[in-house]
C-alpha cells in the first residue's frame, strides 16, 4: 500500500520522511478543499507507520476547581460570575470527596482546571484561596496535586498562563501538564474577534510558556481551537508554531485538534461550527506536518462521527471521564468508555487506556513519579487492562 504513487510530489516526499515547508501545506490545503483523498490517505498512512492501530485515551475526574476567571473569550460558557449557580470553588474537602469517587471509577488522571488567575479580579477568588490556607491559585493547584497522587490518582494540571516558576513547582506534582495555544494569530485578539477580551490568549504570552515548559521538560499537551474565525493560513502557521518548539525541546507529548461548537449566551452563539471537512482537512495536515505527534479530537464535541476521525490520521480520544462532565463543554457529554472502544474496534483498531502522559514522554516525569506509576502500569508503558476495564 505505501508504495503507491500519489499525484502530489509534496505527499510521495512526506511519506519517505522528508519535511514539508509551510508554503507547501498551504498549497496541500488548497489542493485538499477540491479532493482530500490524497491527504487523508498519506496522514492515515503516516499515522499506521509511527502509531500503528492502537488508539489511546485517558481515564480522567475532571476537577472544576476554581470557574472564575479575569478573561472574557466570546464563545466561553466555562466562565463563571460571582453569585452565578454554576460557580465552582472547591475546598480541598470537595477534592478528596471527588478523589474518593474517582479511585473507585478507577480513573487514572486527575484534571485539575481553573479559569485564568481569578484572584487577580474576583474578591471572592481571594477569600476562597485564603479559606483553604492560601494565596494563589497556582500554590492551591500544588496543593490538591500532592492529595491527588496519595489518592492513587496522576494530576494534569490547566490553568492558563502560569510562570516558570509556577510550572517548576507544579511539575513535582504533575506528571504533565496543559495549554491550548488555541491560534497564533494577533489579528484573534483585535475588537470584535474572539479574544479581544482575553489578555492571557495574546500569542505571544502563550508561546512562552509553551516555550518555558520545554526549558522545564514538562511532557505538555497543547492544541488549537478549529473554526473560530480563524483563516487556513493561520491554523498552518499556528501548526508550525507548535512545531517549532517541540523541535527545540521535545516535550509537545500531544496536539489536541478541538472544533469550535457555538453556546447559547454567548457572543459567538450564532456563528456556525467548523464543517467537518474542513476540520478534517486540518486534522490530516497537522499529521502531515507532525508525523510523529498524538493528535486527538474530542470524541464528545463530533458525537456523531468521531471514529470516522480515525481515518485522517489521530490516535488518542483525549480524556474521556465516567464520573464527571466536560465543564468546558457541559452541552457535549462523554460517549461511554465501552461505546468508544466498541466503536474503535469496528474502525480496526485497539482502545488502549494511557497515563496523563504519554510513554515515550515517561523520561521527563521524576523518578518518584515513575515509581507510582509503576502499581497500574503494563509492560508497554500503558494502564493495565484489568485496572481500567
Amino acid at each position: 500500500m505505501n508504495n503507491l504513487v500519489l499525484n502530489s510530489e509534496c505527499l510521495n516526499n512526506t511519506l519517505e520522511n522528508k519535511t514539508p515547508s509551510l508554503e507547501e501545506v498551504l498549497e496541500l490545503y488548497q489542493s485538499a478543499k477540491n479532493n482530500s483523498l490524497e491527504l487523508f490517505f498519506a496522514a492515515t498512512t503516516l499515522r499506521e507507520k509511527n502509531k500503528g492501530k492502537i488508539v489511546t485515551f485517558s481515564k480522567k475526574a475532571f476537577f472544576n476547581i476554581i470557574n472564575l476567571c479575569r478573561d472574557t473569550c466570546s464563545y466561553c460558557t466555562y466562565k463563571a460570575e460571582p453569585g452565578e449557580e454554576k460557580v465552582s470553588l472547591m475546598s480541598t474537602q470537595d477534592v478528596k470527596n471527588m478523589l474518593s469517587l474517582a479511585k473507585k471509577y478507577r480513573c487514572v488522571e486527575a484534571l485539575f482546571v481553573t479559569g485564568e488567575r481569578p484572584e487577580q479580579k474576583y474578591q471572592e477568588a481571594k477569600e476562597w484561596l485564603a479559606k483553604n490556607g492560601f494565596s494563589s491559585t497556582p500554590e492551591y493547584l500544588s496543593h490538591v496535586s500532592e492529595i491527588a497522587l496519595e489518592y492513587g490518582l496522576f494530576p494534569h494540571t490547566n490553568a492558563g498562563n502560569l510562570t516558570f516558576q509556577e510550572m517548576r513547582e507544579l511539575k513535582k506534582t504533575n506528571v504533565s501538564m496543559g495549554l491550548m495555544l488555541e491560534n497564533v494569530s494577533d489579528r484573534l485578539s483585535e475588537k470584535d474577534m474572539p479574544h479581544h477580551m482575553a489578555a492571557s490568549k495574546r500569542p505571544k504570552a502563550r508561546l512562552e510558556v509553551l516555550e518555558n515548559s520545554g526549558k522545564l521538560g514538562i511532557p505538555m499537551t497543547t492544541g488549537i481551537l478549529v473554526g473560530i474565525g480563524e483563516t487556513p493560513q493561520e491554523i498552518i502557521e499556528s501548526i508550525f508554531a507548535i512545531k517549532k518548539i517541540h523541535e527545540k525541546y521535545g516535550n509537545i507529548q500531544e496536539i489536541i485538534l478541538q472544533n469550535f461548537q457555538p453556546k447559547e449566551n454567548t457572543k459567538m452563539s450564532n456563528f456556525p461550527s467548523a464543517s467537518e471537512n474542513y476540520f478534517k482537512i486540518i486534522v490530516a495536515l497537522t499529521r502531515i506536518v507532525l508525523p510523529n505527534m498524538n493528535i486527538q479530537i474530542p470524541p464528545n464535541l463530533s458525537p456523531n462521527s468521531y471514529q470516522s476521525f480515525l481515518s485522517v490520521g489521530i490516535n488518542d480520544w483525549g480524556g474521556i471521564s465516567p464520573l464527571t462532565p466536560d465543564y468546558v463543554n457541559p452541552e457535549f457529554s462523554w460517549p461511554e468508555i465501552t461505546k468508544i472502544d466498541q466503536n474503535s474496534r469496528e474502525a480496526g483498531f485497539e482502545l488502549k487506556c494511557r497515563f496523563p502522559t504519554y510513554p515515550e514522554f515517561f523520561s521527563f516525569v521524576s523518578k518518584e513519579l515513575r515509581e507510582k506509576m509503576s502499581f497500574i502500569e503494563d509492560e508497554n508503558g500503558m494502564v493495565k487492562e484489568e485496572y481500567w476495564r
